[in-house]
C-alpha cells in the first residue's frame, strides 16, 4: 500500500470522526465506517478470505466480519471463528508464568536449570527463567531445528546448546526461548503445560472458547487457513507449540482476553499481578520496551515508531538491550500490542489502558505484519480523539 492510499484513508476517517463529534451519525455506524475503511483495501490487496476484528471502548466490545472462513465451504466468518494466533500466544504464556509466580510457584530470578534439574550441566545453569521470557538467554534462534523440533528431541538440543552473547545482552526473538519460558511455567505448578492453560489459566480468565487443541465439537468453526500461495494449511506440532504459539480462539473471546489485561480488578488477585507483572517493562531496544510476552510503547505513539517495533528487523536480528533499573512497572500512558502467525493466519492485538480502549484483528491468512498494525494504528488513531 503506498503513502497516498494511506493518506487518503487517514482523511476518510477524519471526515467520519468530525461527523461523529457534530452527532450526525451513530456510534456504532461511525465505528463501522472506520473499520470497513481500515481492513476492506487490505483484504482486496492481500486476497485475505476472511477476516474478524473486534474493539473494545470503555468495557463495550464491537465485531465486524468479513469473508468466509473457507474457500470451499464459503462459511462466512463470525465472532466466534476459530483463528490461529501464533505467537500472540506467548502473551498467554507470559502470563501462566507471571501467575506461577505470583502465586508463589516460580521466581523469575531462578537459573532455569533450578526449574527443570534434567537442563543441569548445560548453558540453562547460568540463564534465568526472566532471560528466556525476554528473548534474552544468549541468541537462542527463531526456530527450533528441523532434527530438534519434536517433544522427544528438545532436552536434547538445549542441553547441548551453545549461547552466542553472554546471557542478557541480547534480544533475540525465539519460539524455543519463549517456549521453555513456558515449559519451566508448568514445572513450577507440577502439571503439564495444556492442562494448567485448559483447566486453570482460561477459566480464570473467562474464556470458553480459546483452545489449545480445538475439540471435535468445535471444528466445524476453526477456519481454514491459506498461505502465501492461497493453499490450505494449518498449523502442525511442534517443539514446545502449544508455549509459542499453540493458540486458536475468536475475536469474542479474544477481546475479552485483552478486556481483562484493560481491567482486570474482577479477577482474583493473583491473576491481577500477574498481568500487572506481564506489562512490566524490563528492557529497551529503539522505542520499544520488552514486556513479558506483549511489548510496550510509550502512548502516543506514531506510526513509524510502531511499524520499526514490529519489523522483520526486530523479529530477525540479534539487538544490544538496555535494562530498565529497576523494572518499569505499569506507567499512565502505555500501548501494548503483539503481533502473531503461522503458516496460514495472522493475528495482532493492540490495547491502551489508559484510553480502554483495545483492538484485535484476525485473518485466515499470513499477511504482512505491517499492514496489520496500520489499519489498528488508523482505528486507534480515530477512536482516541
Amino acid at each position: 500500500m503506498t503513502d497516498d492510499t494511506h493518506m487518503d484513508r487517514l482523511k476518510t476517517f477524519a471526515v467520519c470522526v468530525a461527523a461523529l463529534a457534530a452527532g450526525q451519525c451513530l456510534a456504532q455506524d461511525q465505528m463501522e465506517t472506520l473499520v470497513n475503511t481500515a481492513v476492506r483495501p487490505v483484504m482486496q490487496a492481500q486476497g485475505i478470505p476472511g477476516m474478524a476484528v473486534a474493539v473494545t471502548v470503555n468495557g463495550t466490545p464491537h465485531y465486524f466480519n468479513y469473508g468466509v472462513a473457507s474457500k470451499e465451504s464459503a462459511q462466512p466468518v463470525t465472532e466466534n471463528t476459530l483463528f490461529e494466533i501464533g505467537s500472540l500466544s506467548k502473551t498467554f504464556t507470559a502470563t501462566l508464568a507471571a501467575y506461577a509466580q505470583a502465586s508463589g510457584k516460580l521466581s523469575l530470578s531462578d537459573k532455569a536449570s533450578q526449574v527443570w534439574p534434567a537442563l543441569r550441566g548445560s548453558a540453562f545453569d547460568h540463564i534465568s527463567v526472566l532471560q528466556l521470557g525476554t528473548y534474552t538467554a544468549g541468541g537462542l534462534p527463531l526456530q527450533f531445528p528441523t532434527a530438534a523440533d519434536s517433544a522427544d528431541k528438545m532436552l536434547g538440543y538445549f542441553k547441548q546448546w551453545q549461547p552466542t552473547y553472554a546471557a542478557g545482552t541480547h534480544r533475540l526473538y525465539s519460539n524455543p526461548s519463549l517456549g521453555l519460558f513456558g515449559y519451566l511455567a508448568a514445572q513450577s505448578m507440577g502439571q503439564p503445560f495444556d492442562e494448567l492453560m485448559d483447566n486453570t489459566l482460561l477459566p480464570k480468565l473467562g474464556l470458553k472458547h480459546t483452545y489449545l487443541n480445538v475439540p471435535q465439537a468445535q471444528m466445524n468453526l476453526y477456519a481454514q487457513g491459506y498461505n502465501k500461495d492461497d493453499k490450505p494449511v494449518r498449523v502442525g506440532p511442534g517443539a514446545l507449540d502449544s508455549e509459542a504459539y499453540g493458540v486458536k480462539t475468536s475475536t469474542s473471546d479474544l477481546i475479552g482476553y485483552v478486556q481483562a489485561n484493560l481491567q482486570p480488578s474482577s479477577l482474583e488477585k493473583p491473576l491481577q499481578q500477574a498481568i500487572a507483572l506481564t506489562h512490566t517493562g524490563y528492557y529497551r531496544v529503539g522505542e520499544m520496551t520488552q514486556g513479558l510476552g506483549w511489548e510496550l510503547y510509550q502512548y502516543p505513539v506514531t506510526l513509524e515508531r510502531l511499524l520499526a517495533g514490529n519489523s522483520s528487523q526486530m523479529a530477525m536480528e540479534a539487538h544490544k538491550v538496555q535494562w530498565l533499573n529497576p523494572p518499569q512497572l505499569q506507567q499512565e500512558n502505555l500501548l501494548l500490542n503483539k503481533t502473531g502467525s503461522t503458516g496460514g493466519f495472522g493475528a495482532y492485538a493492540l490495547f491502551v489502558p489508559s484510553k480502554d480502549i483495545g483492538i484485535v484483528i484476525l485473518a485466515n491468512k499470513n499477511y504482512p505484519i505491517a499492514e496489520r498494525v496500520k489499519i489498528a494504528h488508523q482505528i486507534l488513531s480515530a477512536l482516541s480523539q
